[in-house]
């Protein structure tokens, strides 16, 4: 009985040691729309550590879905699609955003939140180490294609391959 107390204490004190030096902290908020994202604190930003999924602005004008991708292309407003324009990816990774929607005066972030800026980047990347790190301790260690190289997630954001759509609409 002595030796199975020993392996327990020992087994306590290293879960105890790992939540004291584990920065991470979660919450969450809402959107216009109710629904809810996952936050981390990595050092002292908070940050949505999911995609959006909004179909409207802040202030409840509706963002058009676009799926053509000639019509993408050529769009001088905000619009929104799924990646693949598969409805099932919009489950995990949330809505894909052209700039004018991103950049759009109205609002896309949750009530007290904004699109980060470089300088929110740089202070991030800086954090984690530099542009050549910072990815993968901000990458999931699953869904990305092989190899995942320097995936650990160690900061807790935990970022899926969400998938782009680029200026020409592919």
């Amino acid at each position: 009985m002595k030796h199975k107390n020993k392996v327990l204490f020992k087994i306590l004190i290293v879960v105890i040691i790992f939540s004291f030096n584990n920065n991470k902290s979660f919450s969450q908020v809402t959107d216009i729309e109710g629904n809810i994202y996952k936050t981390v604190l990595i050092d002292n930003q908070e940050w949505i550590a999911e995609n959006l999924n909004v179909e409207h602005y802040c202030n409840g004008d509706i963002i058009p879905q676009i799926q053509d991708e000639n019509q993408w292309k050529l769009l001088t407003t905000g619009a929104w699609c799924y990646q693949e324009n598969n409805p099932e990816n919009g489950k995990s990774f949330g809505k894909l955003y052209n700039w004018y929607a991103v950049n759009d005066p109205r609002g896309l972030a949750p009530k007290g939140w904004h699109i980060p800026s470089d300088a929110d980047y740089t202070k991030l990347t800086s954090y984690l180490g530099g542009e050549e790190v910072a990815g993968g301790k901000l990458k999931a260690t699953t869904l990305w294609e092989s190899p995942n190289t320097g995936a650990s997630n160690e900061s807790g954001f935990t970022a899926f391959p969400g998938g782009i759509r680029d200026d020409d609409g592919l």
